[in-house]
């Protein structure tokens, strides 16, 4: 897709700024094995003797009709243990968001795995993992670590073998390893502290110095451009068919608004943009812009 000079400029310099924190990046840092493997090992304090391949943006299908799921990266261990490891930007106004995702992504992974005529117990040990920016759960807690088990005795786990962990940058430190503090401190944009963090700071380098992941970055960059613009588009024709009704240039207006703000918040639900970055291209408020998202 041809750029134009001011698209190009902007598309380069949200190259330039971007992080580990950004999916794109994170994905083309996690197609490294050693780092994916550790990243792991850091976060469950559990030694990992390989993963079998870690295939990043794996999309899950059941049913025509169903709702699909992306994955940003999946990976399996030598025991068959299946790992997804989310990178998640956007703090959604709804509170249940995340935790009905991870249930979503739990319910697809379970069906990918098993096969027609299969027993339950042919189910694998799973584990979905969000790195968050913000805190989910608002109790400034640095990881937070959920299993079924039992109401009437906390002791008593129900044995399904899933596990949903939530990481959170912006929480305290207590009660995590050293190699986990200095990864989340290095999201939230300090420099990287021991040699963990260092290998993958070296890798984000590395990435944003590849020609080729500059112009993939660059075209993807553009597309969510394309996206936004055919919004406009779409509520401007939508805006003169209820300027008939309200008068045309306001109707136009109103409809301009209502069709960009819905191609952002489709950008946002993708996981694309962030709640802030789609408000501030939207022209409003982040509390508005999150108001409009939640009709």
């Amino acid at each position: 897709m041809p750029m134009d000079r001011a698209n190009q400029t902007d598309a380069l310099k949200a190259w330039e700024d971007l992080t580990i924190a950004d999916n794109f990046i994170f994905q083309k840092v996690m197609r490294k094995k050693r780092l994916c493997k550790r990243l792991i090992e850091t976060i469950l304090n559990i030694k990992i003797r390989k993963i079998t391949f870690a295939e990043t943006e794996k999309d899950i299908h059941v049913r025509r009709d169903s709702k699909s799921v992306r994955l940003d990266v999946y990976v399996e261990d030598e025991q068959g243990t299946l790992y997804d490891i989310e990178m998640q930007t956007t703090d959604y106004a709804d509170p249940a968001e995340l935790p009905k995702r991870t249930r979503y992504y739990q319910a697809m992974m379970d069906m990918d795995v098993l096969n027609k005529g299969e027993f339950y117990t042919k189910l694998r040990k799973t584990y979905i993992i969000f790195i968050c920016t913000f805190d989910p759960f608002d109790r400034s807690l640095s990881q937070y670590t959920f299993h079924e088990t039992c109401a009437e005795d906390a002791s008593l786990a129900m044995g399904d073998e899933t596990t949903k962990i939530f990481l959170n940058s912006k929480g305290r430190r207590e009660g995590i390893n050293q190699n986990l503090a200095a990864f989340l401190d290095y999201i939230e944009g300090k420099a990287p502290k021991g040699k963990f963090t260092e290998t993958i700071a070296d890798a984000v380098e590395a990435a944003k110095e590849n020609k080729e992941m500059k112009v993939e970055y660059m075209t993807f960059f553009m597309e969510l451009r394309r996206r936004e613009e055919k919004g406009r588009e779409e509520g401007i024709a939508k805006g003169r068919e209820e300027g008939r009704a309200e008068g045309l240039a306001e109707g136009e207006a109103k409809g301009t608004i209502k069709g960009r703000a819905g191609a952002l918040i489709e950008l946002v639900q993708d996981g694309l943009l962030t709640m802030k970055e789609a408000a501030k291209r939207a022209g409003m408020s982040e509390e508005a812009f999150r108001k409009l998202a939640a009709q």
